[in-house]
Parts: structure tokens; sequence; C-alpha cells
């Protein structure tokens, strides 16, 4: 039943290979908005020094579209969209979670030095942020 459920709600997320130009020196990666992701990116933050054993997330976005990336260390991201229920480890900096609206979302297992990248499509909006997860499942249900 999960598999055919699958097909008909599909994951409102996935795993980007990021451009990697390799050289001796060091391999550079770069990320080019409406190129590599959807979007022309608005917002920029990263997350760093997070103390073990915290998290960081719980939430979910109500238009935003974010890349995430390990830009160094590495760290887990638990990703919902209501219907399906996906962990994927991020511990290459060529490698970034892509994710649509409305996809609460909880960061954690950051390794020490871990840095988190964050590109969004649009600025801060507090208005736009679902912070209850009854809420976020209220509202994917009703969609």
């Amino acid at each position: 039943m999960q598999q055919n459920l699958d097909l008909l709600m599909p994951k409102s997320w996935k795993l980007l290979d990021l451009p990697i130009i390799p050289e001796r020196r060091g391999n550079l990666t770069f990320i080019e908005g409406e190129k590599h992701i959807p979007f022309a990116v608005e917002r920029v933050h990263y997350l760093y020094d997070v103390p073990s054993g915290s998290e960081r997330g719980g939430h979910a976005h109500q238009a935003l579209q974010q890349l995430i990336v390990a830009v160094a260390g590495s760290f887990d991201v638990h990703l919902d969209n209501g219907h399906t229920k996906e962990t994927i480890s991020l511990n290459r900096s060529y490698l970034g979670i892509l994710m649509q609206p409305m996809v609460w979302r909880t960061i954690d297992n950051f390794s020490s030095n871990a840095v988190c990248l964050v590109l969004a499509s649009r600025q801060y909006d507090e208005a736009d942020y679902i912070r209850d997860y009854r809420d976020f499942k209220l509202a994917v249900s009703a969609a």
C-alpha cells in the first residue's frame, strides 16, 4: 500500500549532485540560481557551532523553496511532506537537498565543525513558517 501511495504522492524533495570542478589544488563546487536550482536565491543562511545533541529546523514553509548543503562536516535531515518521510545524511559538499514548500524538516546529528548552508527562494517572512506539527498535518490534509 505504501508503494502505491508514494506513486500518487511523490516526494517534495530530491537529492542534487552539484557541479564539481576537480583540481590538484582542491575541488570547487558552485550553485547558480535558476540553473542548478529552480529559483533565484533571495536569502542565504548557515548553521554552525551547533552543540552536540541539538536539533534545528522543526518547521515547514508554506511557499519557500530551499537547498540545504553540508559545506563542512555532516548532519541528518529528516523530511516529511505529510505522506512520505525520509532521513538523508548529508556529508559531501557537492550534494544538496532541494525542498519544495510544505516539507516539515528537522536537522540533527551534527558532526563537530559542521556547517549547514541554506539557499532560499524568498527573504525571511515569519508568516511563511508553520512551526507546529499538528498545524502542518492539518494544512497538508486540507490541500
